[in-house]
């Protein structure tokens, strides 16, 4: 990929201006966010990548590269009516696609098993499989599988796009049996829509040809402040969860269930994140803030109820409010730990910006990590004639 990147620059500044009739040039046309679609026009992997642009009544406007499914920008009005970018990200294609020195899930669509998976091993029935491993940890002889594969997994492939209406994107892959170690071929559809009431709304939806596991999620990095020089820890975190997955030093789950109560892992009760994030308590020590499962008081027996508010996020600065609704059984919280440290500080991001730690926070729908090797969690495993169906909405208001 990264022989890619010249050419991928060059296309980006040849297509930045359009040619004016009269010999000038005129500026380019930008989005509500100050993206120029421009910058995203190329072909990789032999097929063509395009911004694409979701946009209601009221002032949101969401923009996704069809590359790795990932939303690039999402604007809504602050308390004021100012149009604010809540979603960090890169403003060029040249960026996402150089996985070597600008490696980033922002905004993708996690496939084909977002989260870790440990040793990258596990199996279905009898049959055992070793994934691709991207996952290190020092000090620890295991490997993970993390999103998939990382670099070489759904997040960093071209997916074909239909865009249905100004509100509606479909965007399908297939990916083939064995890759990174999967098994089955599978046809996937990734859909975003922007709803009348300034909401995201996400399905997965996803066929196999051979018994296989799935488990899809978006990975928008949140700061709804607008503010993305800054860490975000007056954001105001709401999770309706009365327990999480313990996580060992790898950040992998132990098995073990853990309630919340008396820990700094329960926001059952709305709080700014600042106020517990560098507590010496093991988990968030561990992790350098927070990368953990909660497990949704909204799923119940083998079913999640997708009308129920299962997380929130508040800004006090901007007046920005995001609820969140999914039909999964848990949700990753994770604090952008490694943003802004051992050398991500000089990555230039979005307009010109460099991301500090705990900048933002993302809020992934999931199964549990590791559900694979779990029989006693929510199976992520897909047949033959069924079809995978996932659902996440993110809906923002002012207050």
């Amino acid at each position: 990929m990264k022989s890619l990147k010249g050419s991928i620059l060059g296309m980006g500044v040849a297509m930045a201006m359009l040619t004016a009739c009269d010999g000038g040039q005129q500026a380019p046309q930008l989005t509500a966010s100050g993206l120029n679609p421009a910058k995203f026009d190329t072909t990789l992997q032999d097929k063509p990548v395009k911004l694409f642009t979701l946009k209601n009544q009221n002032g949101m406007e969401v923009c996704i590269t069809n590359y790795g499914a990932r939303v690039v920008s999402l604007v809504v009005p602050d308390k004021d009516g100012k149009p604010t970018d809540v979603v960090l990200g890169f403003d060029n294609i040249a960026q996402y696609a150089d996985t070597l020195n600008s490696p980033t899930d922002y905004g993708s669509s996690v496939g084909r098993y977002a989260n870790r998976i440990c040793d990258g091993k596990f199996k279905i029935g009898n049959e055992a499989y070793q994934l691709r491993q991207n996952d290190p940890h020092e000090g620890d002889t295991r490997i993970h599988c993390l999103h998939g594969g990382g670099a070489t997994g759904w997040m960093n492939k071209v997916y074909d796009a239909e865009q249905v209406d100004e509100t509606t994107l479909k965007l399908t892959i297939v990916a083939q049996d064995g890759e990174n170690g999967f098994p089955g071929t599978v046809t996937a559809v990734t859909t975003y829509k922007v709803t009348a009431d300034n909401t995201l709304d996400i399905t997965w939806e996803a066929e196999t040809d051979k018994p296989t596991i799935i488990n899809q999620t978006n990975h928008n990095y949140y700061n709804l402040s607008g503010d993305l020089e800054n860490p975000g820890y007056d954001q105001v975190l709401y999770v309706n969860a009365d327990n999480f997955t313990e996580a060992d030093f790898s950040y992998m789950p132990t098995g073990k269930i853990l309630p919340v109560e008396g820990t700094p892992m329960d926001f059952r009760t709305p709080h700014a994140v600042g106020d517990s994030i560098k507590s010496e308590y093991y988990q968030t020590k561990n992790a350098h803030g927070y990368d953990h499962n909660w497990c949704l008081n909204t799923y119940k027996d083998g079913k999640g109820d997708d009308t129920q508010v299962c997380a929130s996020l508040y800004s006090p600065k901007s007046g920005i409010f995001m609820e969140m609704f999914t039909n999964e059984p848990g949700v990753q919280v994770y604090s952008g730990n490694f943003q802004g440290v051992g050398g991500e500080e000089n990555i230039v991001r979005k307009l010109g910006k460099k991301y500090p730690q705990h900048v933002s926070i993302c809020l992934e729908s999931q199964k549990f990590p590791d559900s694979p090797n779990h029989p006693e969690w929510a199976s992520p495993v897909l047949n033959p004639g069924e079809k995978y169906f996932s659902h996440a909405a993110y809906k923002f208001s002012t207050k």
